[in-house]
């Protein structure tokens, strides 16, 4: 767990980590110089927790993407479970993806649907998968082998749903700045890294329904409410001015080069698929001129079918052909 300023609702979620049908092992909690009651509130609670609580207290703010690196560096399980400081854990979560792991020894990491309510809880009439369109068919491509190509699509796995086996912390950690929340223009976070990643390399499988309650109010850093998916948009407009799609080749570059060079038997054809995403943004990215001399670029990433597999299809063909950057 990862807390900053968290006081008005950590409590909540403490309580619900404790009381889980399965209880952890260990809480390990990493505090990015909170300056309200959150201090308080997690020392209170390591002086009764029924489970081992180790508290670590930043000496200097991190933020949010390398809090969390800290955090999964200390963990000693065998799975580790992320955890924000304002959600609620159903009391089977835990028990139920150490579950899911088991059955499945080749998978390397589980997520499930988080109901979505507001600060005092009360339900807003949908779940995070609904929110991101995350249906059946995918579903059962994430359930299949095609983990890594949906993910490479795009990111459907909050990270506050997320368990994976400890083995892999030595692929992800550190994670790159490309990451950082605390960077201008960021797609990615760290959970899309960690899930790109392990996919890349291990299977990954999710539980069916809801296994906590996603809190939304005004103070959180990222959330699901259509505010937030404004902001995406508006941010993905934004890092689409001069140097198109500089910052998720970036990120997809450092994802690429630490495959490479942790797992490269494991991650051949994910590199492989990396690269070919990165050749494509770089296509997009740097188009010569304006209409005709486009047209050829335009015509390879339509028949070698990347448009399709890593942007919008047509509608991103014809926007580069009209369009001026």
């Amino acid at each position: 767990m990862c807390t900053f300023n968290g006081g008005a609702y950590v409590g909540e979620q403490l309580e619900s980590i404790a009381a889980q049908t399965r209880p952890p092992d260990e809480l390990v909690v990493c505090d990015d110089r909170s300056e309200d009651g959150t201090r308080g509130a997690l020392e209170a609670f390591a002086a009764r927790a029924p489970f081992d609580v180790r508290l670590h207290f930043n000496e200097e703010r991190l933020g949010s993407t390398k809090n969390f690196e800290k955090a999964i560096g200390l963990c000693r399980g065998r799975v580790i479970a992320m955890s924000d400081q304002d959600d609620v854990w159903l009391p089977e979560k835990l028990e139920r993806q150490e579950a899911a792991l088991d059955s499945a020894p080749d998978a390397g990491m589980v997520f499930s649907d988080a109901e979505v309510v507001d600060e005092r809880l009360r339900p807003l009439g949908y779940t995070v998968w609904e929110h991101v369109k995350f249906g059946p068919e995918e579903q059962r491509v994430i359930r299949g082998s095609g983990a890594f190509d949906l993910l490479l699509a795009r990111n459907v796995v909050a990270g506050a749903t997320m368990a994976f086996r400890s083995r892999f912390k030595d692929l992800l950690l550190p994670i790159p700045e490309e990451y950082n929340l605390k960077r201008e223009g960021r797609i990615l976070l760290h959970d899309g890294w960690i899930a790109l990643l392990v996919s890349a390399v291990a299977g990954v499988t999710i539980t069916d329904g809801p296994l906590m309650k996603y809190r939304q109010h005004a103070r959180q850093q990222v959330g699901s409410k259509e505010d937030a998916a404004a902001g995406v948009a508006s941010l993905r407009a934004a890092v689409s001015r001069p140097n198109v799609f500089a910052v998720e080749i970036g990120q997809l570059t450092a994802a690429r080069d630490r495959l490479a060079a942790k797992a490269p038997a494991a991650s051949a054809r994910a590199v492989s698929k990396l690269d070919s995403k990165v050749a494509h943004l770089r296509a997009r990215a740097e188009m010569p001129g304006r209409g005709a001399r486009r047209l050829p670029r335009v015509l390879r990433e339509v028949l070698t079918l990347r448009y399709h597999r890593y942007s919008n299809g047509v509608r991103s063909a014809a926007k580069d052909l009209l369009m001026k950057r």
